[in-house]
């Protein structure tokens, strides 16, 4: 008997994440029956460390200058935003607007989803648009959210912790560049390992949890693709391009539900709130993965009725 399971935006790390979150409310103990299957369920780190990896190799870092430029604008530009928007809650919301903590925000905004981008710029965008996927890759993992909270003095990392939470990813990009065929190997390792990693994160969530992030989580989501994707729309049409991409890249990455449990092993004072910050960042998931296409599409059809008018 074979059972029809519907496919959704970042449905590989959702699903996972709902098994792992069922398992540990309704029989957490099975999660704890020791050997492989326990070191699965706890190893969330290691694992994220392995995704990492995979995704670098998959990283193409040859493009032409225009689509480096592209990227650049984009991604510092997205980046910026979830900083400023991040200490702002923290320091005059005292962490918490809404339910949203800076962790939450900083953490789901800093990372794209970078094929949602790439299969909108496919049908929307130029050839700098789709180039510059080699540059807004880059921002992935848990680095930033750890640099920022670290330099604001809201969390204490040392700089161990940070330098090797980019490291399997820059361990991945020269692999995969030097190596064409090491690139080939690795690079089909990126789907298969953020399942695993989906399920782990939810091994450590509760059912409430989720249903707690889950209201807070698409105001993170509507925030990402609308007020910071008008932003990074601006953005890349005053340095010359057209809206599209800095529309496209509005949208919050699957790999960023890891974000908060990676800083909680680094900083042990953000355990608490890390698996709500998770369950919001995997709504903002889902959430973006439908707003963002629309905003994008929107702004191509916007573009296309001007340039008519002036044709």
């Amino acid at each position: 008997m074979k059972f029809h399971i519907p496919r959704i935006p970042g449905d590989t790390i959702v699903y996972p994440m709902i098994v792992g979150v069922l398992l540990n409310s309704l029989c957490p103990q099975v999660l704890k029956m020791g050997s492989f299957f326990t070191g699965v369920a706890s190893g969330t780190s290691a694992l994220v460390g392995a995704f990492l990896f995979f995704l670098g190799a998959s990283i193409d870092i040859k493009s032409t200058p225009k689509a480096i430029k592209k990227g650049g604008v984009i991604i510092i530009t997205k980046i910026a935003l979830s900083i400023i928007l991040g200490l702002i809650v923290a320091f005059l919301f005292n962490d918490n607007f809404l339910g949203l903590s800076s962790l939450a925000i900083i953490g789901g905004i800093s990372v794209a989803n970078n094929a949602l981008y790439s299969g909108i710029v496919s049908e929307y965008g130029d050839d700098s648009d789709k180039g510059a996927v080699a540059i807004t890759s880059l921002s992935v993992g848990p680095t930033v959210t750890m640099i920022v909270l670290s330099s604001a003095g809201l969390a204490s990392i040392s700089i161990g912790p940070i330098i090797g939470s980019i490291l399997p990813l820059i361990l991945g990009i020269l692999l995969g560049s030097f190596f064409p065929f090491m690139k080939k190997v690795l690079s089909a390792g990126v789907t298969a390992s953020i399942i695993v990693v989906g399920f782990a994160l939810g091994a450590n969530m509760s059912i409430m949890q989720l249903i707690q992030g889950g209201i807070s989580g698409i105001l993170l989501g509507v925030i990402t693709s609308l007020i910071v994707g008008f932003v990074t729309m601006l953005a890349d049409k005053v340095t010359g391009g057209s809206g599209v991409a800095g529309a496209a890249i509005s949208s919050t990455a699957a790999s960023a539900v890891a974000n908060p449990s990676a800083l909680a092993e680094a900083d042990p004072s953000y355990a608490l709130i890390a698996p709500t910050a998770a369950a919001q960042i995997a709504s903002s998931v889902i959430v973006t993965s439908f707003v963002t296409p629309l905003f994008a599409g929107w702004i191509y059809k916007r573009n296309q009725k001007k340039a008519n008018k002036e044709a």
